[in-house]
């Protein structure tokens, strides 16, 4: 099975609504070819509504979808030439490993040798040589998996969507599928659209990530991107940990309480930036050191090991946040400290949400 490669696939302005509830609100999206896209959001961001759209499997209200320059919104599914993992695979449980693979080949129709001779290539793509004859309800969860992505991919889609495909599996086999999944992309050249709520999962294996909220982009750049320079304080919540700290209305980069301006600690692009209400940081940029350092006053109240940093939980002039320090830093609850952060480390953002987060909920 040699694979051409995938297709840029494009979405223009796509909205799509149940009754008064907006799935997605004029949705533009351009996703690469040979590129592994994750759309990411919380339950209700619209991500799943994206991902059916460009599947056929509902029809937007207005806009368009793209795969290289043909227009899709009028094609049926089996027209499109998209491959699709599903959440629970939907693998034919009367059929065999093997008929499971050649069943979009047959409804295709393809040749009995043609059919052969891919469903042993996709076979060896997912390491599942060996199983053709094997009933799926024998397979375990991992191999499931790899059934449905070989049966995706055997008639060598353009796109490769896959809704959620690893949630079922437990956390030492997803994150062995990540990298067998990642190294199946890189092999095949494949455009690859993974819709998942797991940042990690879309953080380890997308070239980018297009993060959704209330059916709409908040920001779509790689995972570096994403977590070193949020677009608003919902991307900033949402990947990873952030203190958020109010600042002093009207003054710049000063947090309420704190004694001294933050000064060099805001990323150097905002420091001017005035009408700013909320600085974020992250919890390995909040530095510790004595009581008789300079820093501000802080006094640790909880702290956590987790292998190789320790979690602490301090409060600094009425704000609690976290610190995530080297597991060496034995800091104990109770202890006094100064507290800094690293610089150019702090975004500072114009609320504590993304003023397009709690609008209308999207499926």
């Amino acid at each position: 099975m040699a694979s051409s490669g995938g297709q840029t696939l494009d979405l223009q302005s796509v909205r799509k609504t149940y009754g008064s509830i907006v799935a997605l609100d004029r949705l533009s999206l351009s996703v690469r070819a040979g590129e592994f896209l994750s759309i990411l959001g919380p339950s209700g961001s619209g991500k799943s509504t994206a991902l059916m759209v460009i599947a056929g499997f509902e029809q937007p209200d207005s806009g368009q979808i793209l795969l290289g320059d043909r227009i899709l919104n009028q094609l049926p599914p089996y027209r499109r030439n998209v491959g699709v993992v599903f959440q629970r695979y939907a693998l034919f449980p009367h059929m065999s490993v093997a008929q499971n693979i050649a069943y979009p080949l047959r409804q295709r129709g393809l040749g009995r040798d043609e059919i052969k001779t891919r469903v042993a290539r996709a076979l060896d793509l997912v390491k599942m040589q060996g199983f053709e004859t094997r009933s799926t309800e024998q397979l375990s969860g991992g191999q499931q998996q790899r059934v449905a992505i070989a049966r995706a991919i055997v008639f060598e889609p353009s796109v490769l969507l896959m809704d959620e495909p690893m949630s079922a599996l437990d956390r030492k086999l997803r994150q062995h599928m990540q990298l067998e999944l990642k190294l199946l992309q890189r092999e095949l050249g494949a455009t690859v659209v993974l819709v998942t709520h797991d940042q990690e999962e879309a953080m380890s294996m997308s070239d980018r990530v297009a993060l959704l909220n209330g059916g709409r982009l908040q920001q779509v750049g790689s995972p570096s991107d994403l977590y070193e320079r949020p677009a608003n304080a919902f991307v900033a919540d949402f990947i990873g940990r952030t203190n958020f700290l109010p600042l002093v209305p009207g003054a710049l980069n000063r947090i309420a309480g704190f004694g001294a301006d933050l000064d060099g600690a805001v990323a150097p692009e905002q420091r001017l930036i005035a009408g700013m209400r909320v600085a974020g940081v992250r919890p390995e940029n909040v530095v510790l050191s004595a009581s008789d350092q300079p820093g501000e006053p802080c006094r640790v109240l909880e702290a956590s090991f987790t292998g190789a940093t320790r979690l602490l939980l301090v409060e600094a002039s009425g704000h609690r946040l976290i610190a995530e320090v080297p597991a060496a830093e034995a800091w104990q609850p109770g202890q006094e400290a100064r507290l800094k952060f690293r610089n150019g480390s702090i975004r500072l953002f114009e609320s504590t949400f993304s003023k397009q987060a709690g609008d209308d909920h999207a499926r």
